[in-house]
């Protein structure tokens, strides 16, 4: 079996080689004849803009390398052109005036030939730029006091005094301004804005004009495009009705409700300003007109994948169809298969030829129901059943079973959005199910069954970034709240609540960070794991060997405790390897009952040292991230976490690690690839008896390599 893994992997590889030299051969492209192609462009001497800033701007670009090595391959080579190149220094003298630098000056300093190909340097001189000394807001006579301030402060807000000028604040300033009006209810407010700029001086002034217009309700509602879908429950969702006070937060909040029936492809509310008429109380009315374009309400989805990383090796299909209009009424209903094999035990870094193929499977479906007592709830019913081996770090070994999951789970809950406050309370039932893939000539351990949990949960996050997929500033809270015990055999309260922030540095690089902490309180279980992680023995009261209720306790952990580690976590480990390590009698059963000595300096850490969870838990990373070519954009980071045995408990143990990774954004989200370097002195002690130490990397190199999907934080 080894042998015919290997000679599998042997022909792959000689496969995929041949299909990319293929592929680049009928990718190249050749140089046009009589005309230069642009190798490439360079523009020095600006500081304050970025090159990438720039290159947006000007139409000159310089030829694409496939893999940042090859011209002409897979892309088309870029055309010289002088006459282009004159526009392109113009371009990048308004740029600069746009941002408050008027005696900036951009010149071709030198040009390269070299037969067909041509090289350009740009050399920019920037000047001193013009600062905004003055801003002066008018026509707020006659708001209230409050109003009146708030205005000048959303103003200066966008446009903070002794700053460079710069033409997009003075017009996002004047967007702010006509916004917070919007949202106070004047819909007919008409802002005006001006600069006066003193060159000599090198300094502006900066005015608003406001004609407020009268305080405003909403009037009549149209929908256009509906098409066959009910109206009552769009208008249900929609929530606006005449006669209710104007507010562009809110027009802006049934837009989002809208949109979050997946019914839509898109939403547009206008509100008729030019058509409004007197109400009956003498203000004006302004009818809001709703267009809409109807999705396409079914789909079929079909995919696959792979993954390697430290854990393990698989390829799986996905098999998706979903309704958004289930039996009408904008009901949704949607069903996912993933059926897979895992490689075992294929894995980085060793990358060993398979001797098993673990055969897993998941089933996801899920129910939503739209308008469920209030037009803006939802109920939500979802479903999963999954089958997969659990498998850890460390070398494989026949003495050591191979351990499988059903695991079960189903919830059903209510979910509202309050703004950027989204709110979803359920109630969830999971069931793991034990089985084998591989059992030692030893047997199976009796004592392994069935354990369930049942309990409420309070999902919370505020979400004030200003993209979710591609954040670039703004703040992120979130809580967990599950409270275990209405039946099953759990009883506990588990609170997870962390924080994100987002700091812009420049235009297009994005400092990120984020801090997150757990707390468990088992009431009935538990008991068992600062004893196993210190001594690899359970407490006084427990049998030693394979005593059932210490079996039952480690199972609950497995399915209630905290664990850190891994691509969403600290990316110098892997998933679940910081935090209180232990024995796990079903994992050597045979051993156990032989007299296995776990405490022993030689024992073996793939039955002796397995993650127990933990009831402690904090983290917390910054990354920075910028772009590099395209799609394609990388990042440094450095993570840092601790799980702890005892309750409250936040010990300083940071096992820190630093290291690098790439992003390629793809229609599903951005696809991550991160190395993670654990740091030396800033792990675990080296002598701690409650934790593993992680296996090195190629060359004995303390790494490792995580995938995933979204950005990880």
């Amino acid at each position: 079996m080894n042998r015919d893994g290997a000679s599998l992997l042997r022909r792959a590889g000689a496969w995929l080689f041949l299909l990319l030299v293929v592929s680049l051969a009928l990718g190249c492209t050749r140089a046009p004849s009589q005309r230069f192609n642009l190798q490439s462009l360079k523009v020095t001497g600006n500081s304050q803009l970025e090159d990438a800033e720039i290159e947006e701007r000007i139409a000159s670009r310089e030829t694409p390398r496939f893999l940042g090595l090859f011209p002409g391959v897979i892309y088309d080579y870029e055309i010289f052109n002088r006459f282009v190149l004159e526009r392109d220094l113009q371009r990048i003298e308004r740029l600069y005036r746009s941002r408050g630098y008027y005696e900036a000056h951009a010149r071709a300093a030198h040009v390269y030939r070299d037969g067909a190909k041509v090289r350009v340097e740009i050399v920019v001189e920037e000047g001193q730029p013009v600062l905004l000394r003055r801003v002066d807001v008018h026509g707020l006579e006659k708001l209230p006091p409050a109003l009146r301030a708030e205005a000048r402060s959303a103003v200066l807000s966008e446009m903070p005094l002794e700053e460079p000028l710069e033409e997009e604040k003075l017009d996002t300033a004047s967007k702010a301004l006509a916004r917070m009006l919007g949202d106070s209810g004047y819909a007919q407010a008409v802002v005006q804005k001006s600069a006066d700029v003193n060159l000599p001086k090198r300094t502006a002034a900066a005015g608003f004009w406001v004609n407020a217009g009268q305080p405003s309700e909403l009037g009549e509602v149209t929908l256009q495009g509906l098409q066959d879908l009910p109206e009552p429950k769009v208008r249900q969702a929609l929530a606006l009705e005449p006669g209710m006070a104007y507010s562009q937060s809110e027009l802006d909040e049934a837009e989002r409700a809208l949109l979050d029936l997946g019914v839509f492809a898109s939403v547009e509310i206008e509100p008729q300003v030019d058509k409004a008429t007197p109400g009956p109380n003498g203000k004006p009315r302004v009818p809001i007109l709703v267009k809409v374009e109807k999705a396409k309400l079914r789909s079929i989805h079909v995919g696959g994948g792979a993954l390697v990383d430290a854990l393990q090796s698989d390829a799986h299909l996905t098999f998706g169809w979903e309704n958004q209009s289930f039996l009408g009424g904008m009901r949704k209903l949607q069903f996912q298969v993933q059926p897979g094999v895992v490689f075992y035990p294929t894995r980085f870094p060793t990358f060993q030829a398979p001797t098993k193929l673990l055969p897993k499977a998941t089933f996801r479906t899920e129910f939503r129901q739209p308008g469920f007592i209030t037009g803006r709830t939802n109920l939500v019913l979802r479903g999963q059943v999954r089958a997969g081996p659990v498998l850890w770090p460390g070398d494989a070994s026949d003495k050591v079973p191979i351990i499988g999951y059903f695991d079960n789970r189903v919830s059903a809950g209510l979910e509202r959005t309050f703004r950027r406050l989204y709110t979803y309370v359920s109630h969830n039932v999971q069931v793991n199910v034990p089985f084998y893939y591989y059992k030692p000539s030893d047997g199976e351990n009796p004592s392994l069954g069935l354990v369930w949990v049942s309990y409420p949960a309070l999902t919370t996050t505020l979400d004030l970034r200003d993209d979710p997929i591609h954040p670039h500033k703004g703040l992120y809270l979130g809580n967990e709240l599950e409270v275990a015990g209405v039946g099953g055999d759990a009883r506990d309260i588990k609170i997870q609540p962390e924080a994100r922030v987002y700091l812009p540095v420049s235009k297009r690089v994005t400092l990120a960070s984020r801090v997150g902490i757990g707390l468990l309180f088992a009431q009935n279980y538990g008991e068992t794991v600062e004893s196993n992680s210190l001594t690899r023995q359970p407490p006084a009261g427990y049998e030693a060997n394979n005593d059932e209720k210490w079996i039952h306790d480690i199972q609950v952990m497995f399915m209630r405790g905290l664990f850190a580690g891994g691509s969403g976590s600290n990316r110098g480990y892997s998933l679940r390897e910081i935090g209180p390590h232990g024995r796990v009698p079903f994992y050597n059963y045979g051993q156990s009952t032989a007299g296995q000595n776990c405490a022993a300096a030689d024992a073996d850490p793939s039955v002796c040292s397995l993650p127990l969870g933990g009831f402690t838990l904090w983290e917390a990373s910054v990354e920075l991230r910028f772009p590099l070519v395209g799609d394609l954009a990388g990042n440094l980071f450095a993570d840092a976490a601790d799980v702890s045995a005892r309750r409250v408990d936040f010990r300083f143990r940071p096992h820190l690690s630093v290291g690098f990774g790439f992003r390629y954004d793809t229609p599903v989200g951005p696809i991550r690839l991160d190395l993670g370097y654990r740091v030396p002195g800033l792990q675990a002690p080296a002598d701690a008896p409650d934790e593993r130490k992680p296996k090195d990397g190629p060359f004995g190199v303390p790494v490792a390599l995580s995938f995933g999907i979204g950005e990880s934080y």
